[in-house]
């Protein structure tokens, strides 16, 4: 049961099925067995196969370990989570994923081009444009299976201040391996392979 408001860490080595967690809530794969519901104020309990996918997409927010990067500017990487996404709206999401000071450096800002699948920028870089990316979606569902993994513990630490603020009014399910990610959490699920 995962509450507004709240943030439940899954913690576990590598394979013990916390990114395939993930992946079954965004209904990428049917289940096998069990079920997942999602709580709606008008229709109570609804099982997942029975959602939209476009309603189920609307109402998360994906991180994946990999952030996929297009050819194209800063700023529309970003935009990818609210493609109507004003720039004032797309600034406030870099700050929140500490990628904000990062890109006023380049040489054109937000309008600096990225090199072919992120070429030019460090997995550190690549993961807090998805963060950002992340935040401007604004689902009511914030999944993020690794979000800091590539990051030091500065940027680390700021990250989880900004989810930890954004999960006030969103469900969050933060997956990792590390323990330190876990401080933020209400309540921490410990997996094995």
């Amino acid at each position: 049961d995962i509450p507004k408001g709240k943030i439940l860490g899954i913690h576990g080595p590598s394979g013990s099925g916390k990114s395939t967690l993930l992946r079954l809530l965004m209904r990428f794969w049917d289940l096998n067995k069990g079920q997942i519901y999602y709580y709606d104020k008008t229709d109570g309990a609804v099982e997942i196969e029975y959602i939209n996918t476009e309603s189920l997409r609307d109402s998360q927010s994906f991180v994946t370990q990999e952030t996929w990067i297009s050819h194209d500017t800063i700023a529309n990487n970003i935009a990818i989570g609210k493609p109507d996404a004003t720039r004032e709206e797309i600034i406030e999401a870099a700050k929140k994923a500490s990628i904000h000071s990062f890109i006023k450096t380049l040489p054109s800002g937000y309008d600096t081009m990225v090199g072919e699948l992120g070429s030019t920028l460090s997995s550190g870089e690549k993961q807090r444009l998805g963060i950002a990316r992340a935040f401007l979606h604004d689902g009511q569902m914030l999944l993020l299976d690794e979000p800091t993994s590539a990051l030091d513990s500065l940027n680390e630490g700021v990250i989880l201040k900004s989810i930890k603020a954004e999960s006030k009014d969103k469900s969050v399910i933060l997956v990792s391996h590390r323990k330190s990610t876990m401080g933020i959490t209400d309540t921490c699920i410990e997996v094995e392979p």
